[in-house]
């Protein structure tokens, strides 16, 4: 959809019309556009990776050379192409392909083959060329490489996927895997900065330097910096294969070009020419190359590639100048192409950085939006390919050194297949980068961190779904540095970050989201027109002079390479033209970089579509508030997909009885939300009634909770793999032994739960057979909830050659509102069902109806939750008048206020103008005093339960060490009883119960001690002689004083004779004065 009309079909404001008008759910021609333009950047910087990008990196990987038997062998790949998902060869099946639900069944990745074209040729003889497969990579969830690509919703349904399937996500081991957006700094633009852990780099170095991040075509990246010295002279600083290097700028200058020294210091000194300190610098640089005897650039290529060779792995043949010149192309400026541009660039980063260390220019904030873009993850992707496809070339180099003399019949085509089969596939490499987000990489890929690339997609509900898609990370990097300029809100975000929309604590700031206008730019656009025009707009080439002096020019650089020079007065008349041009768009005038684009200037229209900003008037609902409710949204129970029978999620929340609400957001509309809510209207009066509700806690309707508010359930999968479970034992199936007593009859023959049984703690769950001994093993329902089979799927393996050995069972837990589970409202509003209070004690209204949730007044005067009650207002005026209101920010203003608007609504109504009513007490019967305030709010339940938090242990599994008992839940372990605690009991003069807590009920032992030594660890059992009986009381002596009438008995902590034995190990000696 064209991004400029996309916005202008907007809802005008929120309505009922699933409720009121049939067809609600009834599925569509085609997808919803506004939902499907959420995960579009993913899907389309893949679909760019695959095929146009996949071609330039063929084209990028350098052919490998290498000297084998005295022949020279040189392998190159020609082309390489990625198939859609099919199942493997030699299978029987009605459909050759395979979806995207069947691979989250059966917990395996949905993955396509890569095939290469791969020319050999020996002593420069080209011998032709071998089609060869490189494995299987994960293929996104509908690309254009994905078998679900361009269906209709019913095609989807049929397929067993949802109707408003997104994509953007990849299938890794039956999870659903997404790869992070990640901040990144713009390519190919040199960025002057300050860092002072610079200065530590070496003696001179200062905290000046000019940091460029050089991207090709194929979006390989490496990271350059010039760095100030306080001599005044400059060094070039890059990395190769993870190892950082620093040469003197003028030896740089003089490898790239064959100019004379005098050419390359007029070069340098343009615009500065009456600088006499920069110019004696420049001298400076020079007369350090030509103190090397670096006279002319081949003895300068000639120096370097001796000094370099060890690092290149380069073939033995190559000379030195060769060597240096494929380090040039590796590593120093690779977005350009020739070696003139990157003299001309480096001269011009020069000029930068010494205007800047002369403090003649401002830094730049890399932390701002116009010095970043936006790691895609079709790029990555990209990357990571063609650093295996050329560690698929080693291996195949190292194959031939192996196993390449044994090959009888000489060097064929197929004695090379052979070779070519033993190299070492992508399917690994790229199965363990998704499924743990870790990249191990030789080069580093030119990124700052390695780990954390990848998150899981969480079903919990669709917000959270939805969260992860617009998420961009500003790097792992960032989390651990000490300086908060990282994490602020710049006004540069506005309109393309959400102002809100990021965690509290440890990642605030660093994690953002993008606002629903916001667009990555994944196609690139090419500018190879675009230095013809601007010269004949009047700006002069890079090796021309201009009309006037260099000071007053200004240099033009296009996507980071020197254009020329453009005088000052002239500037404005290029810059008014370009736009005329854009705008006529008679040319491509930006090379797109994947960088946010603001569509046009108008407010966000919040971050991800989300219905939790404030509803009402007041734009100064307390900020925080907001933040939480961000957070909280992406925690609720809700509705997540439409298809629970055929997924098989490790977890899955689920609402009985989700609503619609009836106060949100036109944009809640705009993305159909209706089709996925995640909450309940509940009535909510504020009222301190019973005191059960202090401290944030709520108390609800027992009624309500009986009719089914906020009843909800959770789907725990469980694959079980006998090839995994009995492992070297073909004949072992599922199965029952016929009258087996250990089922209990509740096993079906096929050693399976029936479907819709009950399972209890101990009740059997599965049952397999060894068909060659007839012997059967059952296995046991293990958990302490109860719970009902829900559906049981039999897969098999990749392959299809797996009998009936592998099923996954879904198992449903009812999870219903118990006292301590916790709720919320859109507002940041968190608190805990404390009581579920017998209605006919709670109180009531005129009308006879009592509320659903009490909430406690006083959560509203220190956190100025004021959308919460003019919520409770307009749902109220709402359920009133059959309407849907409008909760988007700034709907309201001074002149035109909330309370105005929804006061006089609930007044036509027949209602307090303010919201309030006259309620009667449950207990007695009486009026209260006071008006109490009353009205509808969506709550949402939050799924942090009661039943996943108790922790509870009387004995139990004690540590082998220190015979203390053990921490964690799952373990049955026990619950800590720290220094605070400690100091608790102190404080209420109950300090022997310490002797219980810390002792008795911890690790407890008896030993003898010697008294007169006040030896712990020398009293010990006399050894008998072999005559004595068995039975005889033999005595404990200590060795050390060799009596035994000083032995006593005492009780000291295990850990502390652990101890003590440690420090004897040490020969410290620990002696106890016993009295």
């Amino acid at each position: 959809m064209d991004s400029s009309i996309k916005w202008n079909d907007l809802p005008k404001a929120p309505s009922l019309k699933n409720l009121t008008e049939r067809g609600f759910g009834d599925l569509k021609e085609s997808q919803h556009a506004a939902v499907q333009d959420l995960t579009k950047a993913h899907i389309e910087s893949f679909d760019q990776a695959v095929t146009d990008g996949l071609s330039r990196v063929v084209q990028a990987i350098p052919p490998l050379e290498f000297l084998f038997k005295d022949d020279r062998f040189s392998l190159a790949f020609v082309e390489a192409t990625v198939y859609n998902p099919v199942v493997a060869k030699g299978s029987i099946c009605r459909e050759m392909k395979v979806f995207p639900a069947e691979c989250r069944g059966r917990k395996c990745t949905y993955k396509g083959k890569i095939v290469a074209d791969v020319s050999w040729s020996i002593n420069g003889v080209p011998k032709g060329i071998i089609k060869q497969s490189l494995g299987q990579v994960p293929i996104m969830v509908k690309s254009k490489m994905c078998n679900l690509h361009g269906m209709s919703p019913r095609e989807l349904v049929k397929h067993h996927e949802e109707s408003e399937e997104m994509g953007g996500y990849f299938i890794v081991n039956g999870n659903e895997k997404v790869i992070r957006m990640l901040i990144m700094p713009r390519r190919n633009y040199p960025i002057a900065m300050s860092r002072p852990k610079w200065k530590n780099r070496g003696q001179g170095y200062t905290q000046y330097g000019i940091s460029i991040r050089c991207v090709k075509e194929e979006h390989t990246a490496i990271n350059m910096n010039l760095h100030y010295l306080d001599n005044g002279t400059v060094m070039l600083n890059f990395i190769y294969h993870k190892e950082m290097f620093f040469l003197p700028l003028g030896f740089a200058l003089k490898a790239l070009v064959d100019f004379t020294d005098f050419q390359i210091y007029q070069e340098l000194i343009k615009g500065r020419e009456e600088n006499s300190f920069y110019k004696s610098c420049v001298s400076e640089m020079l007369r350090i190359v030509m103190e090397e005897g670096c006279i002319t650039r081949s003895k300068v290529l000639n120096y370097f590639g001796e000094r370099f060779r060890v690092k290149l792995s380069l073939p033995e043949w190559y000379t030195n100048e060769q060597c240096a010149k494929f380090l040039i192309d590796e590593c120093i400026c690779i977005h350009l192409k020739s070696d003139v541009e990157k003299f001309y660039l480096l001269c011009l980063m020069t000029r930068k950085l010494f205007t800047y260390a002369k403090q003649e220019c401002m830094e730049e904030n890399p932390d701002s939006i116009m010095c970043q873009e936006v790691l895609t993850p079709g790029q990555l992707y990209l990357m990571f390919m063609k650093e295996r496809m050329s560690a698929w070339l080693m291996s195949v180099k190292l194959s031939f050194d192996k196993r390449g003399s044994r090959l009888a019949g000489g060097w064929n085509a197929e004695n090379v297949m052979k070779i070519f089969n033993m190299g070492t596939d992508l399917t690994k490499p790229f199965e363990y980068l998704l499924a743990t987000g870790n990249l191990t990489s030789k080069t580093g890929l030119g990124m700052m961190q390695n780990t954390g690339l990848c998150v899981v997609a969480d079903k919990l509900n669709f917000i959270r779904y939805l969260s992860h898609f617009r998420c961009v990370h500003r790097g792992a990097a960032f989390a651990k540095m000490r300086t908060t300029s990282v994490r602020k809100l710049l006004p540069e975000s506005w309109g393309f970050m959400c102002p809100v929309h990021t965690p509290d604590g440890d990642p605030c700031g660093l994690m953002n989201h993008m606002t629903a206008i916001c667009e990555i730019v994944t196609s690139t656009v090419t500018t190879t027109s675009l230095p013809a025009l601007l010269c004949s707009l009047g700006v002069t080439p890079v090796d021309g002079s201009p009309g006037q002096a260099f000071s007053n020019c200004y240099p033009v650089v296009l996507d980071g390479a020197i254009v020329g020079w453009v005088e000052t007065e002239l500037a404005p008349v290029v810059v008014d033209s370009l736009r005329r041009f854009k705008v006529c768009q008679l040319y491509y005038l930006y090379k797109f970089v994947p960088r946010p684009v603001p569509l046009h200037n108008t407010l966000p229209y919040g971050a991800a579509p989300r219905s939790d900003h404030t509803p009402g008037a007041l734009p100064a609902q307390y900020s925080p508030r907001n933040m939480y409710q961000c957070q909280m949204s992406k925690q609720t129970m809700g509705f997540p997909l439409h298809s629970f029978l055929d997924r098989s999620d490790n977890k899955l929340y689920r609402l009985q009885t989700p609503q619609t609400p009836l106060v949100r957001p036109y944009m809640y509309d705009h993305y159909n939300l209706d089709n996925y809510p995640s909450g309940t209207n509940a009535i909510v009066a504020v009222i301190s009634y019973t005191g059960y509700d202090m401290e944030d806690a709520m108390i609800v309707n027992k009624s309500s909770w009986e009719r089914g508010f906020a009843h909800g359930c959770i789907y725990k999968a469980e694959l079980v793999d006998l090839a995994d479970k009995v492992r070297g034992q073909d004949s072992v199936v599922f199965g029952t032994k016929p009258g087996d007593p250990k089922t209990h009859g509740k096993l079906d023959a096929d050693g399976l739960p029936h479907i819709g049984s009950t399972l209890q703690y101990g009740d059997p769950f599965y049952s397999y057979i060894n068909l060659n001994t007839g012997q059967a093993v059952v296995n046991f329902y293990k958990s302490q909830e109860a719970c009902v089979v829900d559906n049981i799927k039999i897969c098999s393996n990749d392959t299809g050659t797996g009998q009936f050995k592998r099923v996954c069972i879904t198992v449903r837990v009812p999870r219903n509102p118990t006292i301590g589970d916790k709720f919320a409202s859109r507002h940041g509003q968190k608190g805990i069902l404390s009581r579920l209070w017998p209605t006919e004690d709670m109180p009531f209204t005129e009308s006879g109806m009592a509320p659903d949730i009490l909430f406690n007044p006083h959560g509203f005067p220190s956190r100025m939750t004021i959308g919460m009650l003019i919520e409770s207002m307009a749902g109220k005026s709402g359920a009133l008048h059959g309407l849907s209101h409008d909760a988007t920010p700034f709907t309201f203003s001074e002149e035109s206020s909330a309370l105005d608007y929804f006061g006089e609504m609930l007044r036509a109504g027949g209602y307090n103008y303010y919201g309030t009513e006259r309620l009667y007490s449950g207990v007695s019967g009486q009026e209260l005093e006071a008006d109490i305030f009353i009205g509808v709010v969506y709550y949402q339940r939050l799924r942090h339960m009661v039943s996943d938090k108790f922790q509870v242990r009387t004995t139990g599994a004690r540590d082998k060490v220190t015979n203390q008992p053990v921490g964690g839940r799952n373990i049955q372990g026990g619950i800590r009883f720290g220094e605070m605690e400690r100091d608790a009991l102190l404080a209420h003069g109950s300090s022997f119960l310490l002797q219980d807590r810390l002792f008795n009920c911890s690790d407890r032992s008896v030993t003898q001690v010697c008294v007169d030594c006040g030896s712990l660890i020398s009293p010990l059992l006399e050894k008998p002689p072999p005559y004595w009986s068995a039975l005889r009381h033999r005595k404990t002596v200590c060795l050390l004083c060799g009596k035994s009438d000083t032995i006593d008995s005492v009780s000291v902590p295990y850990v502390f004779r652990y101890f003590v034995a440690e420090l004897a190990a040490m020969n410290i000696k620990v002696k106890l004065d016993v009295k």
